[in-house]
């Protein structure tokens, strides 16, 4: 029982922290969730920000399981494998940074990390903007986003690094990565 109530949690937060309806936050430039703009950031330290390095890791078992969120029930997959998703993808920011992720580990806007409904936690993806062909490669370690239509929910960094911080969304890519 302690590790469904765990799982529960997690699930939690990852709901709270992918979910939402948008806002303008002034002199923000652009919408963002709840409120859930940057925090002060150097754009010279973003922009030199070293991508993921896709390493092996063993799998957390208490999100592979199927889950419910908002009447949606999501099957994670249980194993690495190739993986393509093309379609809208957002990100979060300091309302849930220091926040535990599915995975357990603290939420840091300003690593390159993501939140996929059904991806492998934790694992490793190329995520491409379609609309300038900027790519990035982040640690998939929390669930959501939960709102429809969107794909993943990235960390601020990797948002911004592709170009669409600013506009809190854009068409993107995103392709799984194995270690190997």
């Amino acid at each position: 029982m302690k590790g469904r109530g765990l799982v529960r949690v997690l699930v939690l937060c990852a709901l709270a922290g992918c979910s939402g309806s948008t806002s303008v936050r002034p002199g923000s430039g652009g919408r963002y969730y709840l409120n859930d703009g940057p925090a002060e950031f150097d754009p010279a330290v973003l922009e030199r920000l070293p991508d993921a390095t896709p390493r092996r890791e063993p799998l957390n078992k208490w999100t592979l399981r199927p889950y419910t969120v908002q009447g949606r029930t999501f099957t994670p997959a249980t194993a690495l494998r190739p993986f393509r998703e093309e379609g809208t993808g957002s990100w979060y920011g300091r309302r849930y940074h220091g926040k535990p992720t599915s995975t357990g580990d603290l939420y840091d806007m300003f690593s390159m990390s993501a939140a996929h409904p059904t991806l492998p936690l934790p694992s490793y993806a190329r995520v491409t903007n379609r609309t300038n062909g900027r790519s990035v490669v982040v640690r998939v370690n929390d669930r959501g986003p939960f709102v429809p239509g969107r794909i993943i929910d990235l960390s601020f960094a990797a948002a911004y690094r592709l170009g669409y911080a600013d506009a809190g969304s854009a068409p993107l890519v995103v392709e799984s990565l194995l270690p190997d």
